[in-house]
């Protein structure tokens, strides 16, 4: 019988391991194959600096944060904490909160790092690349994964959350940071019926505008629902998909997407000159 409460830690790394590496190749391929956008800076510099950030935040996520999510839903199931163990509800139903609760969760967390500005000089880093694919959903700055990190693991434990749900989760939330950010484009009325539900790269693109009124919107990672609601969700950029300008005004210079320069560019008004 599956237990939903509790999951070992090593089962955890190696599903999360195994559907991450999966995906980053295939969207990678899918990229290479049919780009939505031409390239115009090389892979070398852009994926080393955004695979790096990647590693240098998951090393510290690691050595911070005393355990990881999942953990944390174990941990809870084991000390009876949360709203699920003072209720009585079918665990599918609670995956479905669960799952619910957390993306909505992730939504205004996203929107409070646009709006708060020492928050946002954190996340800028990942509004800084120059181009916009699968890598792109992988740049985050180091602090900014603690600090979700962080989050998470307060909403977890509040909820109770199912070990298998939250992680679950955090498997669907990788993939769609990175089926968000590939520079494809889907049919549109393929893109059209999807994004009614969940976040397209072609809906997610806007938010990665250089202007500030386009990327200060679709702040959805999962689901689209929460821009519609919340009045955030912008169909197209003015101009256009074809006229999209990526990335920030004060950021423009190449050398900026090395890895060190993106981990001191929170304490950086801009870009040196």
């Amino acid at each position: 019988m599956i237990d939903w409460f509790t999951l070992a830690p090593e089962t955890e790394s190696a599903i999360r391991m195994g559907v991450f590496l999966s995906l980053l190749v295939a969207f990678a391929a899918w990229e290479a194959l049919a780009p939505a956008r031409a390239r115009t800076l090389g892979r070398i510099l852009r994926w080393t600096g955004n695979i790096g950030v990647l590693a240098v935040g998951s090393l510290l996520a690691r050595l911070v944060v005393p355990l990881m999510p999942v953990a944390a839903a174990s941990l809870a199931a084991e000390r009876g904490w949360g709203m699920f163990h003072a209720v009585d509800l079918a665990v599918w139903v609670e995956a479905v909160i669960c799952f619910i609760a957390l993306d909505c969760l992730i939504y205004w967390q996203h929107r409070l790092m646009h709006a708060a500005p020492l928050l946002w000089r954190l996340h800028r880093m990942h509004h800084a690349d120059l181009e916009f694919d699968v890598t792109t959903g992988l740049r985050f700055h180091p602090f900014e994964i603690v600090l979700s990190l962080a989050i998470k693991i307060v909403a977890v434990i509040a909820l109770g959350a199912p070990a298998l749900a939250v992680l679950a989760f955090e498997v669907v939330l990788n993939a769609t940071s990175m089926f968000t950010h590939i520079n494809v484009r889907l049919p549109a009325a393929l893109d059209q019926a999807l994004r009614r539900h969940i976040v397209t790269p072609c809906m997610h693109r806007v938010h990665h505008s250089v202007v500030r009124a386009e990327h200060d919107s679709n702040f959805g990672f999962n689901l689209s629902w929460w821009d519609r609601l919340f009045g955030s969700y912008r169909a197209e950029a003015a101009g256009g998909a074809d006229n999209l300008v990526i990335g920030l005004k004060d950021f423009r210079d190449p050398k900026q997407l090395r890895l060190d320069r993106m981990l001191m560019q929170p304490f950086r008004s801009r870009q040196p000159m």
